[in-house]
């Protein structure tokens, strides 16, 4: 007889085998394989959302500079993401995938661009300017093959691309699958999003901010704003350049108190205030800076020394160039090209205008140079044109002291009129190392000498992985530039040499840690005292190292104080102050 208890409901069922396999057409171990699966795959959906989020959310809310780089920094409430979230969450389906790509492909050109910003930052001590930065990026890959190797350089472009790409594929299809999400849970995140926006609000109007500088109400409107702003700066800045007392004064009456002197404008790379004031960097640069002055003074020169602050920090040395020869506050590329495409009288003009043999002096330069014809020289002396047969030192193709022997022998030992030279001093430029001997004036010829001596300093790699290394090979190097100009006026100097010598900017935040000033020491030196007697009234120190209180310019005030100094304008009155 059949027992028939197994297929009536409620009857109780015996325990399966303890081992042994499991009868054929059991469902148990294919049922328990799906539901694994299916809970790895629940798993790796959650974790991708998450990832999803977290890209979202760092491009929204990281910051621009590593110094805010802290945990507490992504504590903060993007006004952008609530307003996408509540776009998400009432448009219909197509326009939505719609609005996520391109939502997702401006998050992540918003983070390339944060990327960016840190890097300048860390260079030059300001965020990148999309309307007028994107010429500086090549000259960032040169620097960069010029000290670690070209092969360097070309991988750094090579990741810098791909990284690109990958973050511009991977914000769409992140904001694409929290679009999916947030509409399966539309509920749950409308309420989260309402909690979110009152919080921002409140954070708003108490101004909270958990990181100093870092409201956790956060917002893009500041680049925003920044975007405008440089868009209508042209325009401010060519009716800046239009206004001139000493565009129409005729040359006999300009810089009458120099007539018959060499005028030098040297600028020193990378010579800034932290160099005498930091007691780590003063202690060697100041030891050079009071040497000279005792030398020269037994010399019989005379000086003046101040600050002037300069419209760039850690590089763009042109713009430094450019304000103090114009008189105008030249601190971006789009102000740059505006003054070099158009007819302002700088320095160099009124010199020539005054009867002066105007010489550039450029041994960095290597390409041609279009912008040089604006500059108005009688003659540019590119690297090649120098002569120069020694050995690579450092960023510069020839140390400081052969770049002056060569202005002196083909310039000043020739020329049978005065002579105005511009002269960039280079062998300061980052990476500092190494730093080059000073030998006799003598010994200098072509360069070749200098295969025979041996520099200073470690490999540019190893300073700029270093921030200890990379401060001391700074101070020793902006030690070299001084020590060997003082030396040239010491050696060829007479009472119808007058040097102006001046920082460029401030070195890198590497040097000078963050939000370190723009000022940049300024000299003016002379052997004949009667030129420093015409500056008098402009309240500099008798000095070249100029102490904590000497007087600070902006450095586009120095063209007009300097022709109104040596010959004053038309109607004899001074430009009104800065």
């Amino acid at each position: 007889m059949t027992d028939q208890s197994a297929d009536r409901p409620g009857t109780a069922q015996p325990d399966p085998p303890a081992e042994g396999p499991a009868p054929a057409g059991d469902p148990t171990p294919a049922r328990a394989g799906r539901v694994a699966r299916e809970r790895v795959r629940l798993v790796a959906a959650r974790v991708v959302t998450g990832l999803a989020l977290a890209l979202v959310l760092f491009a929204l809310v990281a910051p621009s500079q590593l110094g805010y780089l802290t945990p507490e920094a992504f504590l903060r409430i993007p006004v952008e993401g609530l307003l996408g979230l509540a776009l998400l969450l009432v448009l219909p389906p197509r326009p939505r995938r719609v609005v996520a790509v391109a939502a997702g492909l401006a998050l992540g050109v918003l983070l390339i661009w944060k990327a960016v910003d840190v890097g300048f930052h860390t260079a030059l001590a300001r965020p990148f300017d999309p309307v007028f930065d994107w010429s500086l990026l090549p000259a960032a890959v040169e620097f960069l093959g010029e000290s670690d190797g070209q092969f360097t350089a070309a991988m750094a472009v090579t990741g810098a691309v791909v990284l690109t790409l990958a973050v511009l594929v991977l914000t769409p299809l992140a904001v694409l699958r929290l679009s999916r999400v947030v509409v399966r849970h539309r509920s749950a995140a409308a309420r989260v999003g309402v909690v979110l926006g009152a919080a921002w609000v409140v954070c708003a109007l108490l101004s909270v901010q958990l990181v100093p500088g870092l409201p956790v109400a956060a917002h893009q409107y500041d680049r925003i704003h920044q975007v405008g702003a440089s868009l209508l700066d042209r325009r401010d800045f060519k009716a800046e350049a239009a206004v001139d007392d000493f565009r129409d004064v005729p040359g006999e009456r300009l810089l009458t108190a120099l007539r018959g002197k060499d005028v030098l404008f040297a600028f020193v790379e990378s010579y800034g205030r932290d160099a005498v004031t930091d007691p780590q960097l003063a202690a060697e640069v100041g030891a050079v800076l009071a040497d000279g002055e005792d030398r020269l003074r037994s010399a019989g020169f005379s000086f003046r020394c101040a600050y002037l602050t300069s419209p760039t920090v850690g590089g763009a040395s042109w713009l430094a160039h450019a304000t103090l020869l114009s008189g105008l506050w030249v601190d971006n590329q789009q102000r740059y090209r505006t003054l070099v495409g158009g007819d302002r009288m700088i320095l160099n003009h009124a010199f020539d205008r005054a009867g002066w043999r105007t010489v550039g002096v450029m041994p960095a330069l290597i390409r041609d140079w279009p912008e040089g014809e604006f500059f108005g020289y009688h003659r540019l002396y590119g690297a090649e044109d120098l002569g120069y047969q020694g050995p690579r030192v450092s960023y510069g193709p020839m140390p400081d002291q052969y770049t002056l022997a060569a202005f002196e022998r083909l310039e000043r030992a020739r020329s049978t009129q005065p002579v105005m030279a511009e002269i960039p001093l280079i062998s300061s430029h980052a990476p500092w190392t190494p730093v080059p001997p000073l030998i006799d004036w003598d010994e200098v010829g072509d360069g070749a000498v200098f295969e025979t001596v041996d520099p200073v300093g470690p490999s540019p790699e190893a300073v700029l992985a270093d921030t200890g290394q990379a401060r001391t090979q700074y101070r020793r190097a902006v030690a070299y530039s001084l020590r060997t100009l003082i030396s040239y006026v010491e050696t060829y100097g007479d009472d119808d040499l007058v040097v102006v010598f001046l920082g460029d900017h401030q070195p890198s935040p590497l040097i000078t840690g963050e939000d370190a000033s723009h000022d940049v020491p300024v000299a003016i030196v002379a052997g004949d005292p009667a030129v420093t007697d015409q500056v008098t009234d402009w309240g500099w120190p008798d000095c070249l190292d100029p102490g904590p209180q000497a007087p600070v310019w902006r450095m586009d005030a120095f063209r007009d104080r300097f022709l109104t100094a040596f010959g004053p304008p038309e109607n004899g009155a001074p430009p009104a102050d800065r």
